[in-house]
């Protein structure tokens, strides 16, 4: 080949690399992604979204009943904002003829979700047995449904996979299939966080305990420091005398000073009287967490307290620690945190 030949080959390559570009400008321009303006209609319509709909299914569904101009607007509006992940399977009360992004607001609107399940990040399973029970589950039903649930490889006993969302079931979904749906929400959580697969220092129910003891001790600013923390703990061979754990065994909520006595109770999961990690997870924590557990902050602290609401601080030092205490006990008796029941 000379080189003019090869000069006209190169140009030709270039010529046709910019017409596919530009075709893809404009087949990607708003011309093919029509949509309603502000204001819509008062007409609303129910849809159903059903348990495992991906974000290009949902926008199938929005455009098929009229609730959105194209299927394009809403789909590059869901693949804009993370929030779409968050979107409930179940019915969704929506007005027709809206904006995508006013669709989408509409689809995480709790209001507009009927026979709402709300799982809170850290939530234990008895939190989630009891919403399914407001929702019309017997005991019975849920008792049953736990016995034939469908866990991931490596994943036991009855905390932690509950994966923390919105849910919402259409009239005549068994508690089995409840349940299992949110089992499957958790299973493609913890396959890409990473959790699912372990690590070389731990098994997947290790880390999806470490993630729960994270989720709980504190905000998720500061997780992948308690991640740390725990990894850190362990190597020292320091048992981890985390509150939360015997605030998990006593089911109790909202205290921030456990008694002397509280730290003595006899269980598997009092990290006050045991070394290690607990036996299981002490409670469903979110994907955050599930990262967090995944992908520590390189530290060497082993104390860490939280002073003041929102102000978490990380040490080595006991003497640090100690100031850190007594400052700590002083805003508690400001009331800082509030009324301590």
């Amino acid at each position: 080949m000379s080189k003019q030949d090869f000069r006209r080959l190169i140009l030709s390559a270039l010529i046709l690399m910019g017409m596919t570009y530009g075709i893809f400008l404009t087949r990607s321009g708003p011309a093919l992604a029509p949509d309603f303006p502000v204001g819509g209609t008062k007409s609303e319509v129910v849809i159903e979204i059903p348990s495992g709909t991906t974000g290009s299914q949902i926008a199938q569904i929005l455009f098929a009943q009229g609730v959105v101009r194209s299927f394009d607007a809403f789909f590059r509006v869901a693949v804009a904002d993370s929030r779409s992940s968050q979107i409930a399977p179940g019915a969704h009360r929506i007005q027709l003829a809206i904006p995508a992004k006013e669709a989408l607001s509409q689809l995480l609107d709790a209001n507009r979700i009927p026979n709402l399940i709300k799982i809170n990040e850290g939530a234990w399973s008895s939190e989630v047995f009891s919403q399914l029970e407001q929702q019309g589950f017997s005991k019975n039903e849920i008792a049953l449904a736990l016995k034939k649930i469908l866990l991931p490889s490596g994943i036991t006993g009855t905390e932690g996979y509950f994966f923390p969302a919105q849910y919402s079931f259409a009239k005549g979904t068994s508690a089995l299939q409840a349940m299992q749906s949110m089992v499957d929400r958790f299973s493609q959580e913890i396959g890409n966080s990473g959790i699912g697969a372990g690590t070389k220092d731990f098994t997947p129910m290790q880390l999806l305990t470490i993630a729960s003891l994270v989720q709980a001790e504190g905000d998720e600013k500061d997780f992948a420091k308690i991640s740390q923390v725990v990894r850190n703990r362990l190597q020292k061979s320091m048992p981890l005398q985390f509150d939360t754990t015997v605030q998990f065994i006593k089911k109790v909520r909202g205290k921030i000073f456990l008694s002397l006595d509280s730290t003595k109770i006899v269980s598997a999961y009092n990290t006050y009287l045991h070394y290690g990690l607990p036996p299981g997870p002490i409670g469903n924590p979110g994907r955050a967490a599930m990262d967090a557990a995944m992908n520590p902050e390189g530290g060497n602290w082993i104390f860490f307290i939280t002073v003041a609401p929102g102000d978490t601080r990380f040490t080595d030092s006991d003497k640090e620690f100690l100031r850190w205490k007594a400052e700590f006990e002083n805003n508690l008796k400001a009331g800082m945190f509030g009324v301590q029941k």
